[in-house]
């Protein structure tokens, strides 16, 4: 093992003595949870899912407090920031509650609370997520063109997620646009995109879409390289590269023109593994130790062997042991996903 990295044995006993933060056999602290409350959407995006989606049965998912509690011990375990999503995570009934309850573990061992959401649920939600801790968002946003976000997202509204991104505003959450980067459909929206972004004090994340889920097109047909797509965007503006993180894999730059940062996500064409301190929970209480592999840990098993923490937290503690060093995934010409599970069952 490379030198700079703790011995094997080491790494075991900090975790197990909770004397550092959870660290992974390549040596990198694990303390960002991502957490699935729901794998259902009122979006069907071409890119993500099928129309006719199965969803899993209701009864197959952790009640709201298994997940409190799970989350908790991840806190405790030191994990310092947690990104709720789903599918769409405003959908699930009484979610509001699961969020005011971590809200209160924020200053209290939790830094960031976080969400990530389509957008269709913001404007009834904005106030109380602010009044509950959490200060920055995500909204999903692939066009600004109303008839292509029907059509890309197949149910939506634009006109509710602008309503949606205008209340999480005016309430005083900091909003990032995420955008899918989609060969022949958006490419050439996005210097709109970073221009509406930048002029209401948001930033904009580009994503290159990833082979997660059989969906009914081919992605090698809308798969857009980022590389290519700053060259093009840089015809335009000047981008200045900058150190400024959030937690997440994204690579941030300056735009001179505007002042706003842009985020560049490249998981096929740079990885960003070398870095990564995350986890993944789903709404069954599966724990997926990487978004593009397989191996997985079932914590609902352990949170319901008994009211006492410690069998969780073992559980916890195995699954991290086997984080691996990174992902593999290709989009190739068979049209074959790399990871059959959608990306709403993993969580975005």
């Amino acid at each position: 093992m490379n030198a700079a990295f703790p011995p094997y044995q080491q790494v075991i006993d900090n975790v197990a003595s909770q004397a550092a933060p959870m660290i992974d056999p390549f040596g990198r602290a694990v303390s960002y949870l991502r957490v699935s409350v729901t794998d259902r959407c009122d979006f069907r995006c071409t890119y993500c899912m099928a129309e006719n989606m199965q969803f899993l049965p209701r009864k197959d998912l952790l009640t709201l407090e298994e997940l409190e509690r799970v989350c908790s011990v991840f806190i405790d375990k030191g994990v310092r920031k947690i990104r709720l999503t789903g599918g769409e995570p405003l959908v699930r009934k009484n979610v509001m509650v699961l969020v005011r309850q971590l809200g209160k573990r924020i200053g209290s061992g939790l830094d960031e609370l976080t969400i990530t959401t389509n957008g269709s649920q913001l404007a009834r939600h904005a106030d109380e997520l602010y009044d509950c801790g959490v200060r920055r968002i995500n909204v999903s946003l692939d066009t600004l063109d109303p008839d292509k976000f029907t059509k890309i997202t197949r149910w939506g509204d634009l006109g509710k997620v602008m309503e949606g991104i205008d209340c999480a505003l005016r309430a005083g959450i900091h909003v990032k646009l995420n955008a899918v980067a989609l060969k022949d459909f958006n490419d050439v929206e996005i210097p709109d995109l970073l221009r509406f972004a930048h002029s209401r004090g948001m930033d904009l994340t580009l994503i290159e879409t990833m082979p997660m889920g059989e969906i009914d097109e081919d992605r090698t047909n809308r798969y857009l390289p980022l590389s290519r797509l700053r060259a093009d965007v840089e015809k335009d503006f000047t981008l200045t590269d900058i150190g400024h993180r959030t937690g997440g894999p994204a690579r941030y730059v300056r735009v001179e023109e505007t002042g706003g940062r842009l985020g560049f996500i490249t998981p096929m064409t740079h990885n960003f593994c070398e870095s990564c301190n995350r986890v993944r929970l789903t709404c069954t209480g599966t724990l997926y130790m990487c978004l593009g592999q397989n191996d997985a840990a079932d914590l609902r098993a352990a949170l319901r062997a008994s009211p006492d923490d410690g069998i969780l937290s073992a559980a916890i503690d195995e699954a991290i042991f086997r984080k691996p060093k990174g992902h593999d995934f290709v989009i190739d010409r068979t049209g074959r996903p790399a990871v059959a599970r959608h990306m709403s069952v993993t969580g975005g």
